[in-house]
């Protein structure tokens, strides 16, 4: 991998992470273009982790609230907020470690299912314009509900956080809680699979083939674009615009279909 490959790859994680494009599809679409046939596990872990902590910048404040009604062991407000967030990281937990292998061989280079993904991810986003103005707040059964949409967003081509905010806004969730609700999910998942990749990665007896330096510039450029997706994607959500990236993502789907089929 080249740097010039690891930074449009680190931009591609950091950007499509949070705007609703699916973030693995467009990683397999990148690495169909360059040539990458097998995905390096160190890159992985680090564009990962780059996204993990600008997500943790991004939202810096609520969690260091939340950090600090836990330590007070009282049942507030917070300390529901953080086992509702427990709760919706259940269902992917559990799929993600039961049916790992699976997973795996769905990023193999299968441009035809990222393609049909992306058309499904299109018209959930497209749909959210007929959801319910409403003011909810997320209950147990709204997050388990939501959790379940993130798992369904391990397919590549379907977009975690178009699935999971447009699965809030069905339910009628108020948007800035929905969206809050979405980003913040993200980092137990995360660094559950981040924590299984390194141990995968200190088992093994290869070293990385990746050079430093194209790892530091696919790092920098994650969390840098990442910053800039997740600031942006609370704005778009709050305009009430995610159906503008289902024209985007019908796009991309039906182009990547194209030049499988034809």
């Amino acid at each position: 991998m080249t740097w010039i490959e690891a930074l449009v790859l680190g931009l591609l994680q950091g950007l499509t992470e949070f705007l609703p494009v699916s973030s693995s599809g467009h990683l397999e679409i990148g690495s169909a273009i360059f040539g990458l046939q097998e995905e390096n596990l160190t890159f992985s872990i680090i564009v990962h982790g780059a996204t993990f902590l600008s997500v943790i910048v991004v939202f810096r404040n609520d969690i260091l609230n939340l950090i600090t009604s836990l330590i007070k062991f009282e049942w507030n407000d917070e300390t529901k907020f953080i086992l509702l967030l427990i709760i919706s990281a259940v269902p992917v937990g559990i799929v993600g470690v039961v049916f790992k292998s699976q997973i795996e061989s769905l990023f193999e280079g299968n441009i035809l299912l990222v393609g049909s993904m992306l058309l499904i991810t299109s018209l959930m986003l497209l749909l959210t314009s007929f959801a319910p103005n409403k003011k909810k707040d997320i209950t147990l059964k709204s997050a388990i509900i939501i959790g379940l949409a993130q798992t369904f967003a391990i397919l590549p081509g379907i977009s975690r956080s178009g699935a999971t905010i447009s699965t809030a806004l069905y339910l009628g969730i108020d948007r800035e809680k929905a969206t809050r609700f979405s980003f913040l999910m993200v980092l137990i998942p995360i660094f559950g699979a981040s924590f299984l990749e390194i141990l995968e990665l200190t088992s093994a007896t290869e070293p990385s083939a990746i050079a430093t330096s194209s790892l530091v510039i696919g790092a920098v450029a994650a969390f840098i674009s990442g910053l800039i997706a997740c600031s942006w994607m609370l704005k778009i959500v709050k305009k009430g615009k995610l159906a503008y990236f289902s024209a985007y993502t019908a796009i991309a789907g039906a182009t990547a279909i194209y030049f499988v089929v034809f």
